[in-house]
């Protein structure tokens, strides 16, 4: 697999390529990042050619954006694509209780409202010292539909249409949810985070369907499933709380069945997650430059086709899920 090939996001005339740095880490998840580590870690994504970068404000309250900020400058503007997001501000105050650690005085504030959305995006290009960024999600709108569509998405289908970004979507945690907005609106992409991927593919049942129908592309993240698709034990985590132990078990048999063939359970499933057609990209996140090169070196491993046949006989994936050739 080759993670430099590019692919058209949507109807735009982007090209993305198959893999992306996710900075959700580098803003502090699950634990503090020094700035220069950070700063390394992106210049090696650099380095060794990513030209996708996926950053947010809520992801460390900032802090992910400002250390793009202090490296993406000064390459060419038109060599790389970022998306970041919108749906939450960021006000100087104490920030409380938060995923993220090691943050600065700001705290996250909810707000999917259309004047709210252009504020975002100002602050976010002032933070990544950018004129622009390609793509703009609407961030984990879950409960929250009827309000992101009256006002996120009406900013966004307005930026893009007067070209000051170029793909409009939105980024959740649920498969369902997403596919309800791509019936909905004019999107050109969506984020889906951990909803497709060795340990559960319901993304197959909706979101995925009406995607394809609609020539939406998908971006996947948490391919990982927060860690537990790496080293799947009792410690690990699962939608950013304690795994329950049948999800723990199942994890735990994708393992073992990746060992008998000799492969790493992480090769598996960064290389099973990109294989959809409806997949676009998959971004991975890193903390230091050695994840980068461990991330890279996984689309490089051998995996026989037996292993796909084991999984799918023996029940820990599903027949109708596409697998590499």
């Amino acid at each position: 697999m080759d993670p430099f090939e590019t692919r058209r996001l949507g109807t735009t005339t982007l090209r993305v390529p198959t893999l992306g740095l996710g900075t959700a880490p580098l803003g502090g998840w699950p634990t503090a990042v020094p700035a220069q580590q950070a700063l390394s870690t992106v210049k090696r994504a650099w380095q060794s050619g990513i030209r996708y970068f996926d950053t947010a404000p809520f992801y460390g309250h900032g802090l992910s954006e400002e250390h793009l900020g202090h490296l993406l400058p000064a390459y060419p503007r038109d060599d790389f694509i970022v998306s970041t997001k919108v749906g939450r501000l960021l006000v100087d105050g104490p920030p409380g209780e938060s995923l993220f650690q090691g943050i600065p005085e700001r705290q996250v504030v909810p707000d999917l409202s259309y004047p709210a959305v252009l504020s975002s995006l100002q602050s976010s290009l002032k933070r990544l010292g950018l004129d622009r960024v390609d793509v703009a999600l609407i961030h984990d709108p879950d409960d929250h539909h009827n309000e992101a569509m009256n006002g996120a998405y009406r900013a966004l289908a307005d930026l893009r249409r007067d070209s000051v970004i170029s793909a409009v979507g939105v980024g959740m945690n649920w498969s369902g949810p997403l596919a309800r907005f791509v019936s909905e609106g004019d999107f050109d992409c969506v984020l889906c985070a951990g909803r497709y991927t060795l340990l559960e593919q319901n993304a197959l049942d909706d979101l995925f369907p009406v995607a394809l129908e609609r020539s939406v592309s998908v971006i996947l993240g948490g391919v990982f499933n927060g860690g537990l698709l790496i080293t799947p034990g009792p410690s690990s985590s699962y939608n950013y709380e304690p795994a329950p132990p049948d999800i723990v078990d199942r994890a735990v048999r994708l393992e073992a069945a990746c060992r008998q063939f000799d492969v790493p359970l992480r090769v598996a499933a960064l290389q099973f997650a990109v294989s959809h057609p409806a997949v676009t990209t998959v971004v991975v996140g890193a903390r230091t430059p050695e994840e980068v090169e461990d991330t890279l070196s996984l689309f490089a491993a051998e995996v026989p086709t037996e292993l796909w046949n084991a999984l799918k006989h023996d029940g820990l994936v599903r027949e109708d899920a596409p697998v590499p050739n």
